[in-house]
């Protein structure tokens, strides 16, 4: 069995989902701050109202070129069967940058029956996300070596062509959503002439809300949601949970999210063999103000192999727009 120093270990981690994947946006916990269109295609148009949602993450703020991602979505209604949306990001991580936009169509197939002098909520929706995402590498710093990849004192940039395509269901206060980022992908040579092509995630996640706003003007929603990436083959799951309260102006909410990976790495310790698997909780909290919207999540690593003691700080800001009255 194939021992690895501690500091290897701790790359390993890093990067496996936290780093720079070269894999479009890298999937975070703001989905959960009124957020699901960044994941799912299929939720484009999906709200009662048009949504404008800008992000901001940054990692590790004590360190020097830590990771930090931005993006900048819009999705809204086009009809009574059809979404929109655009969904812009940058994304970087040391040496490495990414920036991108893709654009998506949906269409709702609706199962609405007309109760309680109202519709329900019954929809079958599809979606599909169009891209291009730039890659750089920057070596101008990098120094001569015997590595004949790592050429140094230039900058390798590759851009790719990149499609999702999703599915969501949602009865009632039921919800569950699949898609497969990257399922198309042009061919990149960014380091090698022999670099995977693969970058196809499998992202499956279902909820549920209990309580009504009528009654005590508490909701909570669980849910889960589990990531399979098909060419390393790791798998991991979010269990979550989330609070809402419902007031005139708006309505309150927050939660927690906890993140683990069925994949383990190993690493010695006082001679004795362990395995350190990636994982780490989000708590969360945001603001619906009429048409506004807030929200700030931090993620803190668990476990004994650390890059650094901080945690992942990120903002959510955002408008509802071009609404229309509740269907349910």
């Amino acid at each position: 069995m194939k021992i690895f120093k501690k500091r290897y270990v701790i790359l390993a981690v890093v990067l496996s989902q936290f780093g720079f994947a070269q894999e479009g946006m890298s999937v975070y916990s703001d989905y959960l701050t009124d957020n699901y269109y960044l994941i799912h295609p299929s939720m484009a148009g999906a709200a009662n109202c048009g949504q404008i949602r800008v992000t901001a993450n940054q990692q590790w703020s004590n360190q020097d070129e830590a990771p930090a991602l931005q993006t900048l979505s819009f999705n809204t209604s086009l009809g009574d069967q059809s979404g929109i949306g655009f969904i812009a990001f940058n994304d970087r991580n040391g040496y490495h940058s990414q920036a991108g936009g893709k654009l998506t169509y949906a269409h709702h197939i609706m199962f609405n029956r007309y109760t309680r002098g109202d519709y329900d909520i019954n929809v079958l929706s599809f979606g599909m996300s169009a891209g291009m995402v730039r890659t750089v590498l920057d070596e101008t710093e990098f120094g001569g070596g015997y590595d004949p990849i790592i050429n140094g004192g230039m900058e390798q940039k590759d851009s790719y062509f990149n499609v999702d395509v999703g599915v969501s269901y949602q009865y009632l206060d039921f919800n569950a959503h699949f898609t497969v980022k990257n399922a198309v992908t042009s061919k990149r040579d960014m380091y090698t002439d022999i670099e995977s092509d693969n970058l196809r995630k499998y992202i499956l996640s279902a909820g549920y809300v209990f309580g009504t706003q009528s009654n005590t003007g508490w909701r909570y929603e669980p849910s889960l949601m589990l990531q399979y990436t098909e060419e390393t083959e790791e798998k991991g799951i979010d269990v979550n949970m989330k609070v809402y309260r419902d007031f005139d102006f708006g309505k309150l909410w927050g939660g927690v999210s906890f993140r683990q990976n069925f994949d383990g790495a190993e690493f010695l310790k006082d001679t004795e063999l362990k395995t350190q698997r990636q994982q780490y909780i989000t708590p969360f909290i945001g603001l619906n103000y009429k048409k506004f919207m807030v929200a700030y999540t931090y993620s803190q690593l668990t476990g004994n192999v650390k890059f650094d003691k901080g945690g992942f700080h990120q903002i959510t800001i955002g408008i509802d727009l071009l609404c229309k009255s509740d269907r349910y």
